[in-house]
């Protein structure tokens, strides 16, 4: 089972490199119009053999509002790959995990360990350092970008939380709702595109597309949901959170990105800086409240 995790880290740590290989053939939008065309029918398909429960009307309305935050993330995300290298943009999105709990802690008024905002200061330090290069520069449009994308992810996730929160939602309904709603928000902004790009692609941009619908969305979903019910949410969190460091490495080795010495001690910085925020947030939350504070743990439904 850990190595499952370790398997979904490592898949959503290519995912950069995936995604920006495709994005010197075709537009982003193209890309993510067809990944979750791909994307949505196979959790269909889930849902028809696994569940065939029908949402309920508040339901489908949460999960149409998460989908279009959703499409805002990787609309964001995709545009800032498509503008900078595989290792910086999986380095600066991982600071979701540092920018997520203060976006949950102003939503929720919940007072966050010190550590948590030490972590921050650390991974912030981190992106400077990043995208500094040979010395102190001006950070490119992508670096910018995905620095968006991971505050926007944020507050995605604590949407995720707050719309969630007491509810017996379906994760899979979920799921499927918002690839569906970012599914048809991307095709109808270049369907155009789309069908030129059904038309032209070759075996390996196929592959890539499959890659990033099926890898890093379906089966990458399913394992997470499936861990979660057999360990503990921490362990998973902590096993997954190592989607950084396998960016770097295949950024580093297959996408044959380079860092000087500057942007290596920045990359260190926010490996270490989103680690001790991971592990701080999980101590705070999975500590017994008083039992007046408790609240019902929100449903999982974020996925790449």
């Amino acid at each position: 089972m850990d190595l499952l995790l370790l398997l979904v880290a490592v898949v959503w740590g290519s995912s950069y490199l995936a995604a920006k290989t495709l994005t010197d053939t075709v537009g982003v939008t193209v890309i993510l119009s067809l990944r979750f065309l791909i994307t949505t029918p196979a959790l269909l398909a889930i849902w028809l053999i696994w569940n065939r429960r029908r949402a309920a009307r508040r339901e489908t309305m949460v999960g149409v509002v998460l989908g279009f935050t959703q499409a805002a993330v990787l609309i964001l995300e995709t545009h800032g790959i498509a503008r900078t290298s595989a290792t910086n943009a999986g380095l600066i999105i991982s600071l979701v995990i540092v920018f997520t709990p203060v976006t949950e802690s102003i939503a929720f008024r919940v007072k966050l360990p010190r550590t948590v905002f030490v972590a921050g200061v650390i991974a912030v330090v981190g992106v400077c350092l990043l995208v500094s290069g040979d010395g102190f520069a001006t950070p490119t449009l992508g670096d910018m970008l995905m620095l968006a994308a991971a505050v926007v992810r944020s507050i995605h996730v604590t949407a995720v939380s707050a719309l969630t929160r007491g509810r017996s939602y379906s994760a899979l309904h979920l799921t499927l709702i918002q690839s569906a709603v970012c599914a048809l928000v991307y095709t109808l902004a270049d369907s155009h595109g789309v069908v030129g790009a059904v038309r032209s692609f070759d075996t390996g941009e196929w592959i890539g597309v499959l890659y990033l619908g099926l890898a890093c969305s379906v089966f990458a979903f399913l394992v997470q949901t499936w861990a979660i019910q057999q360990t503990s949410a921490s362990r998973a969190s902590l096993l997954m959170g190592t989607e950084p460091i396998w960016a770097v490495l295949i950024g580093l080795t297959i996408g044959q990105d380079t860092l000087a010495l500057l942007s290596i001690i920045g990359a260190a910085l926010i490996i270490t800086g989103t680690y001790l925020g991971l592990r701080a947030e999980t101590r705070h939350r999975t500590t017994p409240p008083p039992p007046h504070h408790r609240e019902a743990s929100p449903t999982s439904t974020t996925h790449r």
